[in-house]
C-alpha cells in the first residue's frame, strides 16, 4: 500500500483520482481550499480509513509524509482563473515550489498536471510535445498559461539540480461528471444551457475546434505515467486526439438531451485559441495509453450527472 497526496483532490479531476487511487488499494491524502473544489465531490470517500482529507491551500508549505505526489492544484477554468488571476498564478508557481520542496525533502515521486495551454494559440497542428508554443505573456489568460509554463520549468530545474523524480503531463480538454456546473468550460456549458432548454451560445462562429477526453481515459493516463519506471519524465500529452467543431458539439449536446435550445453567436474571447488537439503518439510509444471513450459515450454519462444535480 502505498500513501498518495493529491493536491486538489476534491476537484473534478481530483476527486476522480483520489477514488480510483483507493480502489487501487492505497491511502491518499486529499488536499484542497476549496476554492473551486466541492465538499460534495469527496464526501462518499469520508468514511474511508484509508482516504484523509486537509483543508490546506499549497501557496503555503505543507508538511506530510508520503510516496507519491499528484499536483494538482489550480483553478483550470477561464471563469475560475480569470476570477482571481494574481491566485491563479500564485497557486501555479508557489504551490509547485512548495509540493516540490515536500518532494525533494521526503524523497517522494511527484507528478505535475500542467495543461496543453502551454501551447497557447498554436502555430502547428496538431501539438506536439516539443512545440514551444504562442502564448501572450499579458493577455487575460496568461495567469494560467505563464503560471502553468513556469511550474513546467520549476520541475525540470528540480529534477536537474536535486535529482527530483518528477512526471509532467499535459491535459487537453476533458469533462465528465463532477465538472462545475458553472465553471464556463464548453461541455458543462453546452449541457446546462441545452437541459435547461436555453439558448446554447457559442463564441465566435463555431469553427474552432476542440478535442474532448472522459475523465476516466486521463485518470488511467495520470496513473501510468506516475508508475512508469522506463526513466520517461514528460512532458507528455494526455488527450483524445478526436477533433470537433463547437458547432458539432453543440449540435451533438441537443440531439442527446433532446433540447429545445437553439444555437445563438457571441464574439470570440481574447487570446482564445482557434484549434487543439494532441499529438498522442509520445503516450501511446511510452505508456501504451489511449483513450478509450469515444464523445457519445462520455457525453451521456456526463448529462445523466448533470441531471441529477439540476
Amino acid at each position: 500500500m502505498k500513501k498518495i497526496l493529491v493536491t486538489g483532490g476534491a476537484g473534478f479531476l481530483g476527486s476522480h483520482l483520489c477514488e480510483r487511487l483507493l480502489n487501487d488499494g492505497n491511502e491518499v491524502i486529499c488536499v484542497d481550499n476549496f476554492f473551486t473544489g466541492a465538499k460534495r465531490n469527496i464526501v462518499h470517500l469520508l468514511d474511508n480509513p484509508y482516504f484523509e482529507f486537509i483543508r490546506h491551500d499549497v501557496c503555503f508549505p505543507l508538511y506530510v509524509e508520503v510516496d507519491e505526489i499528484y499536483n494538482l492544484a489550480c483553478p483550470a477554468s477561464p471563469v475560475h482563473y480569470q476570477h482571481d488571476p494574481i491566485q491563479t498564478t500564485k497557486v501555479s508557481v508557489s504551490g509547485a515550489i512548495n509540493m516540490l520542496g515536500l518532494a525533494k525533502r521526503i524523497k517522494a515521486k511527484i507528478l505535475q498536471a500542467s495543461t496543453s495551454e502551454v501551447y497557447g494559440d498554436p502555430a502547428i497542428h496538431p501539438q506536439v510535445e516539443s512545440y514551444w508554443g504562442n502564448v501572450n505573456p499579458i493577455g487575460i489568460r496568461s495567469c494560467y498559461d505563464e503560471g502553468k509554463r513556469c511550474a513546467e520549468t520549476l520541475f525540470m530545474d528540480y529534477y536537474r539540480q536535486n535529482k527530483v523524480d518528477v512526471r509532467i503531463i499535459r491535459i487537453f480538454n476533458t469533462y465528465g461528471p463532477r465538472m462545475h456546473p458553472n465553471d464556463g468550460r464548453v461541455v458543462s456549458n453546452f449541457i446546462v444551457q441545452a437541459l435547461k432548454n436555453q439558448d446554447i451560445t457559442i463564441f465566435g462562429d463555431g469553427s474552432q475546434t476542440r478535442s474532448f477526453q472522459y475523465c476516466d481515459d486521463l485518470i488511467e493516463g495520470m496513473i501510468k505515467m506516475m508508475n512508469n519506471e522506463q526513466g520517461f519524465i514528460g512532458p507528455v500529452n494526455l488527450g483524445n486526439p478526436g477533433e470537433f467543431t463547437m458547432l458539432e458539439l453543440a449540435e451533438k449536446v441537443i440531439q442527446l438531451t433532446n433540447s429545445k435550445s437553439k444555437i445563438t453567436f457571441l464574439p470570440l474571447p481574447q487570446d482564445d485559441p482557434k484549434q487543439r488537439k494532441p499529438d498522442i503518439s509520445l503516450a501511446k510509444e511510452k505508456l501504451d495509453w489511449q483513450p478509450k471513450i469515444d464523445l457519445e459515450t462520455g457525453l451521456i454519462k456526463t448529462i445523466a450527472y448533470f441531471k441529477s444535480l439540476l
